[in-house]
């Protein structure tokens, strides 16, 4: 008897962790809403919502931290810009490079950034994610943390669940068996179920596209969505820029996600340009450094087409800064 009571308490955070999702009046709208837009199955999906469950760890996950504490690019840059992640960037170039060049033949997309994005998504397809992505995607749909934001952010998981919904019919498989991130992205380059059907291409020509278990797939898809959203084939990504102390109209672009201002009216912000920098039109990428000095780069439409990935300064430059690290370490093993 103590043996299975001593078992029980062992599996009890677990029984916590899963448990039906409740909000059966709003479940109810969004099936009526899938049978109507999309000819589901009205039945078929009371019974699949029936083994859908709320998992408090996603709750958990996407709540916001407790205390902000300051951006710190360096130690940011170390998550993703290391000895490992440059390691096995060359040997999976090495063996998908056919893929690669390929998909960069045909996208305008360099070798070395396509790889950078999967290996910080998914450092190369090892961690993909373990939550079931309906669970993942109905939890956050109905039930997303208390935050000022709430409503919108609940709107794009409901959305992204019709998504998923949809992509899995299409698809022909089981909606239960795709597994994702917490928030619902799915394989190695986390999309979310929405960009797969929006950028995803069955580039290994089996008929299917499958971001989870096909790397090729995974490359060409990558490239695609890069292309899709205004990368420029030649230009470049990040060029050196420094902010005078005198005139603080740079900060007016701060967290700004485009490159559309011109070197003159960069420079009438108090923006100072490298003297290599090309007459292009730039956004200001600002890193702040912990308690170190911060950062200034002027970022092309190719770093913001990254930047549409993760809309991030923090997670497009240590793509940028990955990619250049693992196409220079290949070249050394080359020689």
């Amino acid at each position: 008897m103590k043996f299975f009571f001593l078992l029980f308490l062992a599996l009890f955070p677990v029984l916590l962790e899963a448990q039906g999702i409740g909000h059966e009046r709003e479940i109810d709208a969004f099936i009526g809403r899938m049978v109507e837009a999309h000819g589901f199955d009205r039945a078929e999906l009371e019974n699949l919502f029936a083994k859908i469950d709320r998992v408090e760890a996603v709750v958990r996950l996407a709540s916001p931290a407790p205390s902000a504490k300051p951006k710190d690019w360096h130690a940011y840059r170390s998550l993703f810009v290391n000895r490992i992640r440059i390691e096995d960037g060359v040997i999976y170039w090495n063996k998908y490079r056919a893929a690669l060049s390929r998909a960069s033949a045909k996208y305008d997309v360099p070798p070395e950034i396509i790889v950078a994005i999967i290996g910080v998504e998914t450092l190369y397809g090892r961690h993909t994610g373990s939550f079931r992505v309906l669970d993942a995607l109905s939890t956050l749909a109905f039930d997303y943390p208390e935050t000022s934001n709430r409503a919108a952010r609940m709107a794009f998981f409901r959305s992204e669940l019709e998504n998923a919904l949809v992509f899995a019919r299409q698809a022909g498989v089981d909606p239960l068996s795709l597994y994702g991130s917490y928030a619902g992205a799915i394989g190695m380059p986390q999309f979310m179920p929405g960009s797969i059907m929006k950028y995803g291409v069955d580039f290994d020509g089996d008929g299917k596209i499958d971001l989870e278990r096909s790397p090729v797939d995974a490359i060409g898809s990558v490239a695609n969505f890069l292309a899709m959203h205004g990368w420029r084939k030649g230009e470049g990504l990040v060029y050196p820029a420094s902010v005078g102390s005198g005139n603080a109209g740079w900060k007016s672009l701060a967290g700004d996600m485009s490159a559309r201002f011109s070197l003159k009216k960069l420079e009438s912000l108090g923006i100072r340009p490298g003297t290599d920098t090309p007459e292009l039109d730039f956004g200001l990428i600002d890193l702040q450094n912990g308690d170190r000095p911060a950062q200034y780069w002027l970022g092309t439409d190719n770093f913001f087409a990254i930047a549409q990935y993760n809309r991030s300064y923090y997670y497009a430059m240590s793509v940028v800064d990955l990619g250049e690290a693992v196409k220079k370490a290949r070249s050394v093993h080359a020689r």
